[in-house]
């Protein structure tokens, strides 16, 4: 998977709508079909409850298995179904208004001149001519806003920074990542502690104080959404930049229309999501009773089965976009894709993330319209990650 990204997306799309896989020693079903995720991320028998698993009912799952840290996590938001689903995401929608996040437009321009600077300085000491656009610039801008929203100090950053790359990384030995876990879970519940004494103008004490949808969020929960918000709103936007960069710099005809403004940057944005999704699988649901499901020639989740979604084979799905559903074009007509999920699911922070893609990319070709890829595209290498679709670096030549 990891060296071979677009191999396992084909492998998965050949494998019908609904694929048996081994995860990491766990079987589970993926998701390949647009269609099918569509039908069900709404279906009610698939929930988030990690304790339907089967899996983990009878012990062959356990905190030994690497991926635990992404399904057995505090309550939140992400975690819960139903009627305290609707709950807490009514107090995520209080708290992480249209309002509060067009707010934050200024400091993500504010933000984005400054890492321009830092880039074209580092660039000037290169010995080699090339700069890691994604270590100065695509990773440090989603961690700045999302710490900023949340009111997390600026000196903190670096630490969470590393704390999340341990975690994520599938070569992090288990002890460690339960470690990191422990760790994290520690830091936000005292971050939540903080702002419920002294709260401020800030996403955490918006969450702490949100009074829509029934009782308020216990402690635990404001500590649980922070966690998920901070690890989820930051790694997908590096990701989206990054993937965005990438394809516009090996489709220069593309990239010559957005910069005569014959395409807007919002085509980009969305066709970049669709073709390179910035998740590309995402873990789990569980069916708490057998679903057959249509369109997948009678196949059967059992209850008590995994569900992953993969969302980049989604996105290349032929019957949704047609023959040339493995081209980029962000001429597409219609390039509607499910990148920030679906239904009751479906991701708080997508407005956000499109908002930091829609400043960063216009900004940084209007700084270094000669940009250029340092090494060719096939190259560059995956993170070890199962869940985002990530490079371990991107160098770039700034100018010619």
């Amino acid at each position: 998977m990891l060296g071979d990204l677009d191999g396992e997306t084909n492998r998965l799309r050949a494998a019908g709508p609904l694929a048996r896989i081994d995860l990491l020693g766990a079987p589970a079903w993926a998701v390949t079909s647009h269609a099918v995720a569509r039908r069900l991320h709404t279906d009610s028998r698939l929930v988030k409850d990690i304790n339907q698993w089967r899996l983990w009912q009878d012990g062959t799952v356990g905190q030994e298995w690497p991926l635990v840290g992404m399904i057995d996590v505090p309550p939140s938001m992400f975690t819960a179904d139903g009627p305290d689903h609707r709950r807490l995401r009514a107090k995520i929608a209080q708290a992480l208004s249209v309002r509060r996040v067009e707010s934050v437009r200024p400091v993500i321009e504010d933000l984005v001149a400054k890492l321009l600077d830092d880039l074209g300085a580092e660039d000037a000491r290169a010995a080699d001519g090339s700069v890691d656009l994604k270590a100065l610039y695509a990773q440090p801008l989603p961690m700045l806003v999302v710490c900023h929203l949340m009111g997390v100090p600026e000196a903190e950053i670096p630490v969470l920074t590393q704390q999340f790359k341990t975690f994520f990384s599938m070569l992090t030995p288990q002890d460690e990542r339960l470690a990191v876990i422990e760790a994290l879970e520690a830091y936000f519940l005292d971050q939540a502690k903080q702002k419920k004494a002294d709260p401020g103008d800030d996403l955490t004490s918006a969450l702490v104080l949100a009074d829509e949808g029934g009782e308020p969020m216990s402690i635990q929960e404001v500590a649980g959404n922070l966690h998920a918000m901070v690890a989820a709103g930051h790694e997908t936007t590096i990701s989206l930049i990054v993937n965005s960069v990438r394809a516009l710099l090996t489709h220069p005809d593309q990239l010559r229309m957005v910069l005569a403004g014959e395409i807007g940057w919002d085509a980009v944005i969305e066709e970049t999501l669709r073709w390179d999704s910035p998740t590309s699988h995402v873990l789990m649901r569980f069916a708490t009773e057998d679903i057959e499901v249509p369109d997948s020639d009678g196949l059967v989740i059992r209850k008590g089965d995994g569900v992953v979604t993969s969302y980049r084979a989604i996105g290349r799905d032929r019957t949704q976009h047609g023959d040339d559903a493995d081209s980029y074009d962000i001429t597409r007509k219609d390039n509607r894709h499910l990148s920030f999920g679906h239904g009751p699911h479906v991701c708080p922070g997508a407005a956000l993330s499109r908002l930091e893609a829609s400043v960063a990319l216009p900004a940084l070709f209007e700084r270094y319209p000669d940009l250029k890829l340092a090494v060719p595209s096939e190259e560059l290498r995956k993170l070890p990650i199962i869940t985002q679709n990530d490079t371990v670096v991107f160098p770039v030549v700034l100018r010619d």
